[in-house]
């Protein structure tokens, strides 16, 4: 799926649209380069979950724990994580295999450990299009996410 967009409100309504419909052990990975979107879309994501919290990007702390919507979030930032030892020694798997969504931006950063199965959203920013404007492309690995294909997101 393949969806652009003018503005951060559009940005977190595609997010809000996913989070809605999200469920228990949900995995998304976020790619695309610096200023992007991607904390911009989990904040959405994190609406969609029914979090009242504030959404930060978890840069010096890895992830970030939100616990009040219907589901867990975990919010990963391996951006500084230089070996994959890092981020399995603070219990990466007992995250993103528990009942809570995880959410881990910059996720190419650590291809190597991902399950074989999450959810991939790349966002690419084109100034010559408008400030604003991303491109965001959302494609599915393992069955489990099929469902992902039928909701509607923009």
């Amino acid at each position: 799926m393949i969806f652009e967009v003018n503005s951060i409100e559009e940005t977190k309504a595609i997010g809000y649209n996913l989070g809605k419909a999200l469920n228990s052990g949900d995995i998304i990975c976020l790619t695309g380069d610096l200023g992007t979107g991607k904390t911009h879309i989990t904040k959405g994501i994190a609406e969609g979950l029914e979090i009242n919290e504030p959404i930060t990007s978890p840069t010096f702390t890895i992830v970030n724990e939100y616990h009040s919507g219907r589901l867990t979030l975990f919010h990963f930032d391996v951006y500084r994580v230089n070996d994959p030892d890092e981020i399995y020694a603070i219990g990466f798997d007992d995250y993103i295999f528990s009942d809570g969504v995880s959410i881990i931006e910059w996720a190419n950063y650590i291809e190597e450990i991902l399950p074989k199965d999450y959810i991939h959203i790349f966002i690419e920013k084109d100034l010559s299009k408008g400030e604003n404007y991303r491109k965001i492309t959302i494609n599915t690995y393992g069955e489990k996410y099929d469902y992902v294909k039928n909701i509607n997101l923009a």
